[in-house]
């Protein structure tokens, strides 16, 4: 945990590899937007799907799917892709 009160942000193998993928620009706007997840995990632009109890954030045309545990003060990532390809395995 990076400060008291904040959340322990982990990432899937699966969506670390995803990320590796991406172009420069877009890897770096990706992972600050990650790494803002540890102090507000339910930051403004961020949406809960339909569903499942997973949430979304836009980067671009980027995603970002991640879920959330209060109790644990944990958020995981699991999927970074491009917004035509990135729901379709969840």
């Amino acid at each position: 945990m990076s400060k008291e009160g904040g959340y322990t942000v982990r990432i899937k193998r699966s969506a670390e590899k995803e990320m590796d993928r991406l172009p420069g620009s877009t890897f770096k706007r990706v992972a600050q937007a990650i790494l803002k997840l540890e102090r507000e995990p339910r930051t403004k632009g961020a949406k809960k799907l339909r569903g499942v109890r997973d949430y979304r954030l836009r980067v671009g045309e980027y995603r970002i799917l991640y879920s959330i545990d209060d109790d644990a003060r944990v958020v995981e990532v699991i999927a970074v892709g491009h917004r035509r390809e990135v729901y379709r395995n969840i």
